[in-house]
């Protein structure tokens, strides 16, 4: 029992899993910021230049059927806008983040010749 209890706090406390919940909580709260921004900034202008803020209302008629293309023609605008927010916002990240220190010490290259040298020189 007191292995399976080990084994279950070393699961919980891998950083994978820490990182993971904490991806996962910023991702909820990120959620409705995205949102908001597609709502009532993005969605708007495509409005303004498309005459309706969504195509919910396309569609045609068979019989006495109604084949609604529009909502899924939303739903994929949608996503895209909102991969297109993601994509901007983790670049603007990345670009804030420092590059890794390029002398901190030397490079795996230099090391395999010094120890192809030492070993040369036995």
């Amino acid at each position: 029992m007191k292995d399976l209890i080990k084994e279950f706090k070393d699961f919980v406390n891998r950083g994978n899993l820490v990182e993971l919940a904490i991806a996962f909580v910023l991702a909820t709260a990120f959620a409705p910021v995205v949102l908001s921004i597609v709502d009532n900034i993005l969605m708007p202008i495509i409005a303004a230049i498309v005459g309706q803020p969504d195509f919910s209302t396309l569609g045609f008629d068979i019989g006495d059927a109604r084949i609604n293309y529009g909502t899924p023609l939303t739903l994929i605008v949608n996503f895209l806008i909102i991969a297109l927010v993601c994509f901007l916002v983790v670049k603007a990240y990345n670009k804030t983040k420092k590059p890794a220190d390029a002398d901190s010490g030397p490079s795996e290259v230099e090391l395999l010749t010094e120890i192809r040298d030492a070993l040369r020189d036995r």
